[in-house]
Formats: structure tokens, sequence, C-alpha cells
């Protein structure tokens, strides 16, 4: 079983440097071991206004074993699958540590989206195309940004309309499309506990 003590001191820390960071880290109202991220676009990349949504699952055995993460917004990266989030990432495998935590992992996962490594790809496709035609990867990445990762799209305020319009508020709602990564069901499960 994961250690509940430690998770909800990770969550302490956490929050103390939300601001700092940018990101959020919220755990499910019945599961303290499944969570929801959000991670902030990197400045000067691709990604730069994006807010990706992660989702988190501690194993039995965290934090002697990684978090099982994966992004719920779609992402053009080499390291990430552009169909299922999946992440291909050193410390959340074998360089897992029990000295590192969620924040650690989740800085991690930001500095990834900076520095891609497409020698070591999860999305072979992508990896190809960073490296033999870098400049249609950029445009596709910041394309995939603007329609997938950005509150401001015509998507998200659509969303957030609907789900006001079955009885919640407005900035609830926000702030639970946004840890969902834009994931307009996952939300709904989200706003409706069973």
């Amino acid at each position: 079983m994961a250690d509940s003590t430690r998770i909800q001191r990770e969550l302490t820390h956490f929050n103390k440097d939300q601001s700092i960071l940018g990101m959020t880290l919220v755990p499910d109202e019945k599961d303290i071991r499944h969570l929801t991220a959000t991670i902030p676009g990197p400045v000067s990349t691709p990604y730069e206004g994006g807010l990706f949504g992660v989702d988190i699952n501690l194993p039995d055995g965290y934090p002697f074993v990684p978090p099982k993460m994966k992004f719920t917004t779609k992402v053009w990266h080499p390291n990430i699958s552009s169909q299922t989030g999946a992440i291909c990432l050193d410390i959340l495998k074998n360089n897992w540590s029990p000295a590192l935590n969620l924040k650690t992992a989740l800085i991690s996962l930001q500095a990834l989206l900076s520095t891609p490594e497409p020698n070591d790809p999860q999305d072979a496709v992508v990896a190809k195309q960073y490296l033999s035609d870098y400049a249609t990867f950029v445009t596709t990445a910041k394309r995939w940004t603007e329609e997938f990762a950005k509150a401001s799209s015509s998507g998200f305020s659509g969303k957030v309309q609907k789900l006001v319009e079955m009885g919640f508020s407005e900035g609830l709602v926000k702030k639970t499309l946004e840890a969902c990564g834009g994931d307009e069901n996952m939300a709904l499960e989200r706003l409706c506990p069973k």
C-alpha cells in the first residue's frame, strides 16, 4: 500500500510552492493515490502558453516504486505518446528513487517538454519528424498546443458552458477541466462523484 502520510506531506509541500511552479496537484476525493496535475508549457518552446493535464496513480509500494503518470492532454512530443499520453522518462522507470517525489517528477516532466530526447522516443513518428524536419515538428507541436492545451481555445469555453448549464459553478468547472487537461468526460466524472 502506498504511504498515505508521505503522500499527504508531499501535497502540503507542493501546495506551498504551487504559485512559484505554476503547477497544480489535486488528489481524488475518494482515493489519495489517484491525482491529477497540470503543468504549464515552458517558455520559448512550442508548448508555451499551454496547460497540460497529467494523470497520476501511485502504486502499492510508492515511494519505493515510481508513480504511474500519463498526459491527459494531447502533446506532440517525441517522448510522449500522441495516442495514449504514455511518457518515456527515466525517473518514471529505472532511475526512480524514494528520495524523489511528485514535485520533482512533475518538474522533470516540464523539463522534458523543454528538452526532448528523440533518440529514446515514446512516439517514433514524432521522433522521426523531430530529427528529419524540425520546422514541421515545431509547427505541429504549436498547433497541438493551441488546439488541445490552451484554455482560451473556443473548445474549452464551449465545454465550460455545457457543464455550467448542468448546474455546476463556473469556477469549479474551469478548475476541474484544467485539472483534467480539458477532457470533458473526465471532468464530469470528477464533478459527479459516485
